[in-house]
């Protein structure tokens, strides 16, 4: 068996929310929820990054969501600067699971996992934010290109994986690093890597699943404490 892809369209507030879903061909694991770049910069759910993040997921047996930002592809509304966008990602970590493609798949207490590129990533971390605060934070939460010093990016868990390109003339490192030594969050460098990690996507892909699965170990070993 092969993994599965489908386009599909979900409610959300202001309309229709456009997403590529993918179930591998196995038990899933859990569902990844992934954001891509600013819209109004060309972002779209087929960003060569975000479908890099979607497929580090998938390989591990991971549902990989992308959806289209609002105002994007078949989305509807228009860009919101970031709220409206961390609404209805909130909207689809709620409906995913429900969903029959997912419900019939996905083994009970199954966990939820962001992640998201540049934009995204300012989305995923308030997201991230929102479900701790209901006492549901995510297993996992991964940023890449963190979009720190653009937008308001909130504080994250030490346990998140940031990973940003040495060379990013569009987010900085230094921004990145002056944002994350607030709350002690390593932050993985690739040397030479620009913003689109332009031939660096296989070790992109790497560093995600070899991160989630020592996430893995540390949980099952019970050292996995959570630190927010």
């Amino acid at each position: 068996m092969k993994p599965h892809s489908e386009r599909l369209q979900l409610p959300g507030a202001a309309g229709p929310i456009e997403l590529i879903l993918e179930t591998p061909a196995s038990t899933p694991r859990g569902i990844a929820l992934i954001g891509h770049p600013h819209p109004l910069y060309g972002g779209t759910l087929d960003n060569k990054v975000t479908a890099t993040l979607a497929r580090a997921f998938l390989g591990l047996g991971w549902i990989a969501a992308r959806p289209n930002f609002r105002g994007v592809g078949a989305s509807a509304g228009e860009h919101d600067h970031g709220r409206g966008e961390t609404e209805d990602f909130l909207r689809l970590a709620d409906a995913l699971p429900e969903l029959p493609a997912c419900a019939a798949l996905l083994p009970p207490g199954a966990p939820l996992a962001l992640a998201g590129f540049s934009f995204g990533s300012f989305v995923a971390a308030g997201a991230y934010q929102a479900l701790a605060a209901r006492g549901q934070a995510p297993r996992a939460l991964v940023l890449v290109g963190t979009a720190a010093g653009k937008w308001a990016v909130p504080p994250v868990p030490s346990s998140a994986l940031l990973i940003h390109g040495e060379l990013d003339d569009t987010i900085p490192l230094a921004d990145v690093l002056a944002w994350a030594r607030a709350g002690e969050v390593p932050v993985i460098v690739l040397p030479g890597a620009d913003h689109f990690f332009h031939r660096r996507l296989t070790q992109l892909k790497e560093l995600v699943q070899r991160h989630l699965l020592g996430a893995e170990l540390l949980a099952a070993s019970g050292a996995g404490a959570r630190d927010d």
